[in-house]
């Protein structure tokens, strides 16, 4: 865990993704929605090759706006199938969409999908998977994991030593409030 804090250091993509992100809690539905996104399209590259991408991820998927998303059709499909600067994968590309809808959804049912997550917390992440291997498509333990951590709902984001660690435990994330 502690390794990323050492590893991102002066890093061009990886700093500024530690030192501005990773961990910090999230409440804004589309940028929940985005890093879900972002972690599915992780599975099986590295994470670098994502934050490369992740502007042109934003722009191909119309800045995660999850109305947007949710409304996509087959040409919708098939222009991101298109879009080299992204992950051309017709199945996170059919889980991003399934997603959008899904958390559409949650957001008649609680609110917004950051209500539904608080509705939750805390679990373990054991608990967390199951939940959302039920609720969302194409999320594993790892997807699962790393979504949760990097938006403050598990801990492990980055060690106590870190100077970043003291800036997230001043905004008080879900995981520190069992």
């Amino acid at each position: 865990m502690s390794y990323y804090c050492e590893a991102s250091k002066d890093h061009p993509f990886h700093g500024p993704y530690h030192d501005q992100e990773y961990g910090f809690p999230l409440k804004n539905d589309n940028q929940l929605f985005e890093r879900l996104v972002l972690e599915i399209n992780q599975a099986g590259l590295s994470w670098l090759t994502i934050l490369k991408k992740k502007e042109a991820f934003n722009n191909a998927f119309h800045g995660f706006d999850i109305k947007k998303v949710a409304a996509y059709k087959v040409k919708d499909k098939q222009r991101l199938l298109n879009d080299a600067s992204i992950i051309r994968n017709r199945l996170k590309i059919d889980a991003a969409i399934a997603n959008a809808n899904r958390i559409l959804e949650l957001q008649k049912e609680s609110g917004s999908f950051h209500q539904w997550l608080q509705d939750h917390h805390p679990l373990d992440k054991e608990e967390w998977v199951k939940l959302f291997k039920k609720t969302f498509r194409f999320t594993g333990g790892e997807i699962t994991g790393e979504f949760l951590m990097s938006t403050g709902y598990l801990p492990g984001a980055h060690h106590d030593r870190c100077p970043i660690y003291l800036k997230i435990a001043k905004l008080n994330p879900p995981w520190m409030q069992k």
